[in-house]
């Protein structure tokens, strides 16, 4: 292992450690002071007699911002997550109990949009969701708006829409996994004993299957809160994210200590409720274990 262990440590652990060590520093324009202090994250949570409101939530914090784009971003990768797992999951429902023929060529056939670049995903729905795209020039020429609307673009909105469409094929095929798995004759059984198709999904099939639907699940939030090139192209003002403000603060206002601050606590955020979807997995794998 001693290949994979020194490629892990020198594209993972010393990139990690560096921004670690790059967060207790400070800049001031163009000069790095060295001297190892908390101010990068002191200003985070830094208190103020003004108050910033955001979505009905109230902020006295000197530098308010990370805040409510954490928070925000928290929020829309939640929101794709939710919206992935629920376009998703019948669709692997249907390929694991309903084909029985051929499923290699539907296997296939959900791997298309892997086929294509992901920013041309994204710029599809820029097509879609503009001022003079699919959507406002179906909508005019059946006469139901005369003018194009300007909301469906730029938006977190439409944000959550590209990053849900962007994932959802990819995470169809570990939920089918977790539903492949499961051994037929315990639907039979449960059958057998009365049980109607939705007491059956309910009582065997989902607890069998969301110990692997909560890793999905997991897979698409932890990319999905710190992207980037989506909030960029389809979000605009009101769709930026977290990943938006580290990128501004390493690059445009030249404070790199401040960016990896920003960073780290972000990396904590998410570690966190890394924990909380690993409890819900271990939840499941115990309910599982008793239906069985």
């Amino acid at each position: 292992m001693s290949p994979a262990l020194l490629l892990m440590v020198a594209v993972l652990a010393l990139p990690l450690a560096a921004l670690i060590v790059l967060s207790f520093w400070t800049q001031s324009g163009f000069t790095l002071d060295r001297t190892f202090t908390l101010a990068n994250y002191w200003r985070l949570i830094a208190p103020s007699d003004r108050e910033v409101e955001w979505m009905g939530l109230t902020f006295r914090l000197a530098y308010p911002v990370p805040a409510i784009l954490i928070i925000k971003s928290l929020v829309m990768s939640l929101t794709a997550t939710v919206a992935v797992i629920l376009l998703a999951y019948p669709m692997a429902y249907f390929l694991a109990f309903r084909v029985h023929r051929n499923k290699a060529a539907w296997i296939i056939l959900l791997t298309v949009p892997f086929w294509t670049s992901y920013l041309l995903r994204v710029f599809s729905w820029k097509v879609v969701l503009g001022y003079n795209g699919a959507i406002n020039s179906g909508l005019m020429s059946l006469g139901i708006i005369d003018a194009p609307l300007e909301f469906l673009l730029y938006n977190p909105a439409a944000v959550t829409i590209t990053l849900a469409h962007s994932w959802v094929s990819f995470i169809v095929l570990p939920i089918y996994v977790s539903l492949e798995k499961i051994d037929r004759s315990m639907l039979e059984a449960a059958s057998d004993l009365g049980d109607s198709k939705w007491k059956r999904f309910r009582r065997i099939t989902l607890p069998l299957s969301m110990p692997g639907t909560i890793s999905a699940a997991l897979l698409v939030f932890i990319p999905t809160v710190g992207d980037y090139v989506t909030p960029e192209l389809v979000g605009g003002p009101g769709g930026t994210m977290i990943g938006s403000l580290v990128q501004q603060l390493f690059t445009k206002q030249n404070n790199a200590p401040l960016g990896a601050a920003v960073s780290l606590v972000m990396m904590l955020i998410i570690g966190a409720m890394v924990l909380i979807f690993l409890t819900l997995i271990g939840y499941w794998r115990m309910r599982a274990r008793r239906a069985a």
